[in-house]
């Protein structure tokens, strides 16, 4: 039988029973407690769902890795790349690799009676993944395109729709600046809105064979390769070894590669998280060294006893650790009430929104990594176990005469 825990959950019977002066103190110590976890907590939620919302935005749109033209064409016009079963064995060989599409991006411009807009037409084929569009479509349906037939049905985004005055199933004209310019009329059969306005605003879904024939090209030349992987941690390693395997005339990025700024800027993040975490550690610290010392300044009879019938300092101070503890576990499940509750409020009903042009989301996301929760758990109980050693030691000068004299 652990008796130091004995006699530390006796004592917190006991303080339960009576009007303590310190009970308000060693309160305001689990509120701290819970306040600090809280924090915390939704600052680890928020900013992982954060971090998730953003790259599942920017992978909807160009996919993890992306094979094109090895050329210094910093343009929207992508130049060809020839369709091999050979190609397709190389990149199938990698484990990591779970789909491969077809693309090809070439800039026009959309006008109609009041209003003209410059876009970006990207091809897709019927290889094409449409689950992205489908969770962010707002009317209509994502088209689907065959191997038979070119289809005139295109997606734009809402941003697009609304500044153009155009509506789902009306006609979209798009003017290609060539020699002589060439004007395609499609159909709008979807508009979607993600809030990523950088793509938002720029980018028209359309069937390929349209940027084939506009381009001169012939039906197995595109614009590159589209390709997911089934785990971004390893998005370097795997884009690395896909890049070997590929012809000296193409190459392969990642796209971490193509949009670095924003993956720099979400890495900042993982920063802010941190100096939060620390804060937090502190704040919650220096109010259990002060609830430890209220809590042995008013036992002191009970240390000098104890010493008196024999008990070592070590044992001694494990009861007011055990007590602690105690306080520590109070103050983690009122702090995960708050913050899980709130982050399931916020996931159901989107209570605090936000500016989609600025944070390219119109409400705070939320991303419950139970891991992370579980480790931040566990965390701040062993960080404020090993500070409270350090006053205790407090305990291993208070001599049994004194102490049982004590008033």
């Amino acid at each position: 039988m652990n008796v130091e825990y004995f006699i530390a959950k006796r004592l917190f019977t006991a303080k339960e029973e009576n009007n303590s002066y310190t009970k308000p103190i060693l309160r305001i110590a689990i509120l701290a407690i819970a306040l600090s976890v809280a924090v915390m907590l939704l600052s680890v939620i928020v900013v992982t769902g954060f971090k998730n919302d953003i790259s599942n935005k920017i992978i909807g749109f160009g996919s993890h890795i992306t094979i094109s033209s090895f050329s210094d064409n910093q343009s929207y016009e992508t130049d060809p790349v020839q369709i091999s079963d050979s190609l397709y064995t190389s990149l199938l060989d990698n484990a990591e690799v779970e789909q491969i599409s077809i693309f090809a991006t070439k800039a026009g411009i959309v006008k109609t009676k009041d209003e003209i807009l410059g876009v970006v037409l990207k091809g897709i084929g019927s290889d094409f993944n449409p689950s992205f569009f489908e969770k962010n479509l707002v009317e209509g349906e994502v088209p689907i395109y065959n191997d038979t037939l070119t289809s005139s049905r295109v997606m734009i985004s809402k941003s697009v729709a609304d500044n153009l005055q155009l509506q789902l199933g009306e006609k979209l004209i798009m003017y290609f600046v060539e020699k002589p310019p060439r004007v395609r009329k499609f159909v709008i059969a979807g508009i979607y809105e993600t809030g990523f306005t950088d793509f938002d605003d720029l980018i028209v879904m359309a069937d390929i064979r349209h940027i084939q024939k506009l381009n001169g090209w012939k039906t197995n030349q595109v614009g590159g390769f589209e390709i997911l992987i089934d785990n971004f941690d390893r998005l370097e390693e795997t884009t690395d070894k896909i890049h070997k395997k590929i012809p000296l005339d193409l190459k392969a990025q990642s796209i971490k590669e193509k949009t670095p700024q924003i993956f720099d800027w979400l890495d900042l993040q993982d920063i802010n998280v941190r100096v939060i975490l620390i804060l937090m550690l502190i704040v919650g610290g220096v109010n259990m060294i002060t609830a430890l010392l209220i809590l042995i300044l008013e036992r002191t009879k009970m240390i000098g006893i104890l010493k008196a019938l024999g008990a070592d300092n070590w044992s001694v101070r494990r009861v007011f650790l055990y007590s602690a503890i105690h306080l520590i576990l109070k103050g983690l499940f009122w702090g995960n009430c708050i913050a899980l509750g709130f982050g399931f409020l916020q996931q159901q009903f989107s209570i605090i929104s936000l500016d989609p042009s600025i944070y390219y989301m119109n409400t705070v996301p939320i991303n419950f990594d139970f891991t992370a929760i579980l480790f931040l758990n566990l965390g701040t109980i062993v960080i404020c176990y090993l500070i409270l050693i350090i006053p205790s030691v407090i305990i291993t000068k208070i001599t049994p005469v004194k102490a049982i004299r004590f008033e």
